[in-house]
Protein backbone atom coordinates (compact mmCIF):
# COMPACT_ATOMS: atom_id res chain seq x y z
CA UNK A 1 0.00 0.00 0.00
CA UNK A 2 3.04 2.27 0.45
CA UNK A 3 2.64 3.55 -3.40
CA UNK A 4 -1.17 4.26 -3.06
CA UNK A 5 -1.27 8.02 -4.00
CA UNK A 6 -4.61 10.37 -3.19
CA UNK A 7 -5.49 12.10 -6.35
CA UNK A 8 -8.36 14.37 -7.24
CA UNK A 9 -11.54 14.10 -5.01
CA UNK A 10 -14.06 12.10 -6.45
CA UNK A 11 -17.29 13.06 -3.78
CA UNK A 12 -18.55 14.62 -0.56
CA UNK A 13 -20.89 13.40 1.60
CA UNK A 14 -22.40 14.76 4.94
CA UNK A 15 -19.68 12.67 7.05
CA UNK A 16 -16.96 12.06 4.53
CA UNK A 17 -15.25 12.89 1.38
CA UNK A 18 -13.79 10.26 -1.46
CA UNK A 19 -11.12 10.43 -2.84
CA UNK A 20 -9.07 8.90 -6.27
CA UNK A 21 -6.07 6.85 -6.06
CA UNK A 22 -3.54 5.83 -8.63
CA UNK A 23 -5.36 2.33 -8.53
CA UNK A 24 -8.78 2.11 -10.02
CA UNK A 25 -10.00 -0.88 -7.77
CA UNK A 26 -9.26 1.49 -4.88
CA UNK A 27 -10.11 4.89 -3.14
CA UNK A 28 -9.63 7.12 0.45
CA UNK A 29 -12.44 7.96 2.48
CA UNK A 30 -11.78 10.83 4.27
CA UNK A 31 -14.07 11.12 7.93
CA UNK A 32 -15.23 14.58 8.41
CA UNK A 33 -16.62 15.99 12.19
CA UNK A 34 -19.63 17.74 10.01
CA UNK A 35 -22.39 16.55 11.66
CA UNK A 36 -26.13 16.07 10.37
CA UNK A 37 -29.55 14.65 11.30
CA UNK A 38 -32.70 14.75 9.97
CA UNK A 39 -31.46 14.65 6.19
CA UNK A 40 -29.41 17.58 6.36
CA UNK A 41 -32.04 19.73 7.86
CA UNK A 42 -30.16 20.21 11.36
CA UNK A 43 -26.04 20.56 11.20
CA UNK A 44 -23.48 20.75 13.10
CA UNK A 45 -20.24 19.93 13.87
CA UNK A 46 -19.04 17.05 16.78
CA UNK A 47 -15.23 17.68 17.12
CA UNK A 48 -13.36 14.15 16.76
CA UNK A 49 -16.01 12.48 15.31
CA UNK A 50 -14.21 11.69 12.04
CA UNK A 51 -11.49 9.89 13.79
CA UNK A 52 -13.57 8.25 16.46
CA UNK A 53 -16.00 7.26 12.98
CA UNK A 54 -12.53 6.11 10.96
CA UNK A 55 -10.85 4.02 13.66
CA UNK A 56 -14.29 2.31 14.80
CA UNK A 57 -15.65 1.34 11.45
CA UNK A 58 -12.43 0.03 10.50
CA UNK A 59 -12.02 -2.12 14.09
CA UNK A 60 -15.80 -3.16 13.42
CA UNK A 61 -15.32 -4.03 9.68
CA UNK A 62 -11.83 -6.15 10.96
CA UNK A 63 -13.90 -7.94 13.08
CA UNK A 64 -16.59 -9.24 10.82
CA UNK A 65 -14.38 -9.91 8.19
CA UNK A 66 -13.60 -12.48 10.33
CA UNK A 67 -17.03 -13.57 10.88
CA UNK A 68 -17.61 -14.37 7.03
CA UNK A 69 -19.14 -10.91 6.35
CA UNK A 70 -16.68 -9.57 3.30
CA UNK A 71 -16.28 -5.81 3.55
CA UNK A 72 -14.44 -2.83 1.64
CA UNK A 73 -11.81 -2.17 4.16
CA UNK A 74 -8.31 -2.40 2.84
CA UNK A 75 -6.00 -0.18 5.10
CA UNK A 76 -5.86 3.01 7.44
CA UNK A 77 -3.44 5.04 6.47
CA UNK A 78 -4.54 7.97 8.96
CA UNK A 79 -6.34 8.99 11.97
CA UNK A 80 -9.31 9.85 9.42
CA UNK A 81 -8.81 8.05 6.25
CA UNK A 82 -8.80 4.82 4.96
CA UNK A 83 -8.10 3.29 1.71
CA UNK A 84 -11.08 1.20 0.77
CA UNK A 85 -12.24 -0.94 -2.62
CA UNK A 86 -13.94 1.19 -4.99
CA UNK A 87 -17.75 -0.06 -5.71
CA UNK A 88 -21.11 1.42 -7.14
CA UNK A 89 -23.14 1.32 -3.71
CA UNK A 90 -26.51 0.04 -3.55
CA UNK A 91 -28.86 2.44 -3.21
CA UNK A 92 -30.35 0.66 -0.18
CA UNK A 93 -30.23 1.80 3.16
CA UNK A 94 -30.41 -1.12 5.30
CA UNK A 95 -32.21 -0.53 8.66
CA UNK A 96 -31.89 -3.60 11.36
CA UNK A 97 -34.32 -2.63 14.46
CA UNK A 98 -34.03 -4.58 17.93
CA UNK A 99 -35.62 -2.26 19.92
CA UNK A 100 -38.45 0.16 19.05
CA UNK A 101 -36.76 4.00 19.06
CA UNK A 102 -36.78 7.19 16.35
CA UNK A 103 -38.69 7.29 13.56
CA UNK A 104 -40.14 4.02 14.39
CA UNK A 105 -41.70 4.51 17.19
CA UNK A 106 -43.13 7.48 16.04
CA UNK A 107 -44.68 5.66 12.75
CA UNK A 108 -45.78 2.94 14.62
CA UNK A 109 -46.93 4.76 17.87
CA UNK A 110 -44.73 2.21 20.32
CA UNK A 111 -42.83 3.52 23.05
CA UNK A 112 -39.30 4.21 22.98
CA UNK A 113 -37.68 1.02 24.60
CA UNK A 114 -40.28 -1.86 24.14
CA UNK A 115 -38.12 -4.65 23.25
CA UNK A 116 -39.19 -6.50 19.89
CA UNK A 117 -39.79 -10.09 19.19
CA UNK A 118 -38.10 -10.32 17.00
CA UNK A 119 -35.53 -8.20 14.33
CA UNK A 120 -37.31 -5.93 12.17
CA UNK A 121 -35.19 -5.75 8.63
CA UNK A 122 -36.24 -2.77 6.34
CA UNK A 123 -35.22 -1.12 3.75
CA UNK A 124 -34.98 2.74 2.82
CA UNK A 125 -34.76 4.16 -0.73
CA UNK A 126 -31.03 5.98 -0.32
CA UNK A 127 -32.15 9.64 -2.19
CA UNK A 128 -31.92 12.68 -0.58
CA UNK A 129 -34.41 14.80 -3.08
CA UNK A 130 -36.72 11.95 -1.30
CA UNK A 131 -36.28 12.10 2.46
CA UNK A 132 -34.98 8.11 1.54
CA UNK A 133 -38.44 6.57 1.46
CA UNK A 134 -39.43 3.85 3.24
CA UNK A 135 -39.82 0.63 0.35
CA UNK A 136 -40.47 -2.90 0.48
CA UNK A 137 -38.34 -5.62 -1.64
CA UNK A 138 -40.94 -5.99 -4.39
CA UNK A 139 -40.16 -1.83 -5.14
CA UNK A 140 -36.32 -2.11 -5.29
CA UNK A 141 -37.13 -5.22 -8.14
CA UNK A 142 -39.50 -3.01 -9.62
CA UNK A 143 -37.19 -0.22 -9.60
CA UNK A 144 -34.09 -2.01 -10.62
CA UNK A 145 -32.67 -1.00 -7.52
CA UNK A 146 -31.33 -4.67 -6.73
CA UNK A 147 -32.08 -7.96 -8.27
CA UNK A 148 -33.66 -11.04 -5.90
CA UNK A 149 -29.98 -12.65 -5.80
CA UNK A 150 -28.13 -9.22 -4.27
CA UNK A 151 -31.70 -8.83 -2.21
CA UNK A 152 -30.77 -12.02 -0.30
CA UNK A 153 -27.43 -11.66 -0.01
CA UNK A 154 -27.76 -8.17 1.60
CA UNK A 155 -30.55 -9.36 3.96
CA UNK A 156 -28.54 -12.95 5.13
CA UNK A 157 -25.25 -10.52 5.45
CA UNK A 158 -26.88 -7.90 7.97
CA UNK A 159 -28.94 -10.46 10.13
CA UNK A 160 -25.21 -12.01 10.71
CA UNK A 161 -24.10 -8.47 11.03
CA UNK A 162 -26.73 -7.80 13.86
CA UNK A 163 -26.71 -11.04 15.68
CA UNK A 164 -22.34 -10.39 15.76
CA UNK A 165 -22.80 -7.02 16.75
CA UNK A 166 -25.46 -7.41 19.92
CA UNK A 167 -23.58 -10.15 21.27
CA UNK A 168 -20.34 -8.55 21.27
CA UNK A 169 -21.91 -4.80 22.59
CA UNK A 170 -23.85 -6.62 25.52
CA UNK A 171 -20.72 -7.73 26.38
CA UNK A 172 -19.86 -4.20 26.91
CA UNK A 173 -22.86 -3.46 28.75
CA UNK A 174 -24.58 -1.47 25.87
CA UNK A 175 -27.85 -2.32 23.79
CA UNK A 176 -27.68 -2.22 20.42
CA UNK A 177 -30.98 -0.97 19.63
CA UNK A 178 -30.81 -0.32 15.98
CA UNK A 179 -28.32 0.76 13.26
CA UNK A 180 -28.11 1.59 9.43
CA UNK A 181 -25.66 -0.12 7.25
CA UNK A 182 -25.11 0.12 3.50
CA UNK A 183 -23.78 -2.19 0.76
CA UNK A 184 -21.50 -2.06 -2.35
CA UNK A 185 -21.23 -4.39 -5.58
CA UNK A 186 -17.57 -4.74 -6.94
CA UNK A 187 -16.93 -4.70 -10.45
CA UNK A 188 -17.28 -8.60 -10.36
CA UNK A 189 -20.63 -8.05 -8.71
CA UNK A 190 -19.90 -9.32 -5.42
CA UNK A 191 -21.95 -7.46 -2.97
CA UNK A 192 -19.92 -6.42 0.42
CA UNK A 193 -20.43 -4.21 3.35
CA UNK A 194 -19.09 -0.33 2.54
CA UNK A 195 -20.15 2.69 4.36
CA UNK A 196 -19.45 2.59 8.10
CA UNK A 197 -20.33 1.56 11.59
CA UNK A 198 -20.39 4.01 14.48
CA UNK A 199 -22.15 6.41 16.94
CA UNK A 200 -22.88 8.12 13.75
CA UNK A 201 -25.56 5.03 12.02
CA UNK A 202 -26.14 2.87 15.53
CA UNK A 203 -28.25 4.01 18.30
CA UNK A 204 -26.24 2.55 21.35
CA UNK A 205 -27.73 2.44 24.67
CA UNK A 206 -26.09 1.98 28.20
CA UNK A 207 -27.68 -1.79 29.26
CA UNK A 208 -28.02 -0.50 32.75
CA UNK A 209 -28.78 3.56 32.36
CA UNK A 210 -30.53 3.44 29.11
CA UNK A 211 -28.13 6.54 28.55
CA UNK A 212 -27.92 7.34 24.54
CA UNK A 213 -24.32 7.17 23.51
CA UNK A 214 -24.88 8.24 19.74
CA UNK A 215 -25.98 10.82 17.08
CA UNK A 216 -29.42 10.68 19.01
CA UNK A 217 -27.69 13.33 21.55
CA UNK A 218 -26.84 15.79 18.98
CA UNK A 219 -30.53 15.19 16.98
CA UNK A 220 -32.22 16.00 20.13
CA UNK A 221 -29.96 18.29 21.89
CA UNK A 222 -29.56 16.33 24.96
CA UNK A 223 -25.71 17.66 24.97
CA UNK A 224 -22.68 15.73 26.15
CA UNK A 225 -22.28 14.08 22.27
CA UNK A 226 -18.84 14.42 22.20
CA UNK A 227 -18.23 12.22 25.63
CA UNK A 228 -21.01 10.06 24.14
CA UNK A 229 -18.72 9.17 21.09
CA UNK A 230 -15.51 8.76 23.32
CA UNK A 231 -17.34 6.61 25.91
CA UNK A 232 -17.99 4.24 22.92
CA UNK A 233 -14.42 4.00 22.25
CA UNK A 234 -13.50 3.47 25.38
CA UNK A 235 -15.76 0.15 25.88
CA UNK A 236 -14.10 -1.34 22.58
CA UNK A 237 -10.69 -0.69 23.50
CA UNK A 238 -9.52 1.77 21.30
CA UNK A 239 -10.44 5.33 23.53
CA UNK A 240 -8.39 6.30 26.72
Amino acid sequence: MENIEKKEQLYEGKAKKVYATNDPNLVIVDYKDDATAFNGVKKGTITGKGVINNKMTNFMFSLLEKEGVPTHLVKEISDRETIVKKVSIVPLEVIVRNVAAGSFSKRMGVEEGKQLLCPILEFSYKCDELNDPFINDDYALALGIATKEEIDTIKTLTLKVNAFMKDFFKKLNIDLIDFKIEFGKTPDGQIILADEISPDTCRFWDSTTHEKLDKDRFRRDLGGVEEAYHEIMKRIGLGE
